[in-house]
C-alpha cells in the first residue's frame, strides 16, 4: 500500500457577512459599495463581488471561492 504525503490545508470556517467585510478591509479592500444586484469591495483596480445579507453565515466553500478570486492566501485570511 502506497502512502501519499498530503499537505493539510487549514479549515476555513464559515463566517458572517460582517466578518467577511471586516477581514477584506484588513486585507486592503475598501467598501462595500452598492452595485447592481450585489455590493462589491475594491482593492486598487480589482473589484470583488460580495454576497448579499441573508441572515445566515457564508459557507466555507463560498469563502474559499472569494479568497481564490481575490488571490488571498489562506494564511493571510486566517491571520486577518
Amino acid at each position: 500500500m502506497l502512502l501519499r504525503r498530503t499537505r493539510l490545508m487549514p479549515k476555513i470556517p464559515a463566517c458572517s457577512r460582517a466578518e467577511l467585510i471586516r477581514k477584506l478591509r484588513i486585507l486592503g479592500f475598501a467598501g462595500p459599495f452598492p452595485g447592481g444586484k450585489h455590493s462589491y469591495m475594491k482593492r486598487g483596480a480589482y473589484r470583488q463581488t460580495i454576497p448579499n445579507p441573508h441572515g445566515k453565515e457564508i459557507s466555507p466553500e463560498l469563502v474559499k471561492e472569494i479568497m481564490k478570486q481575490a488571490n488571498i492566501p489562506v494564511g493571510n485570511w486566517l491571520a486577518a
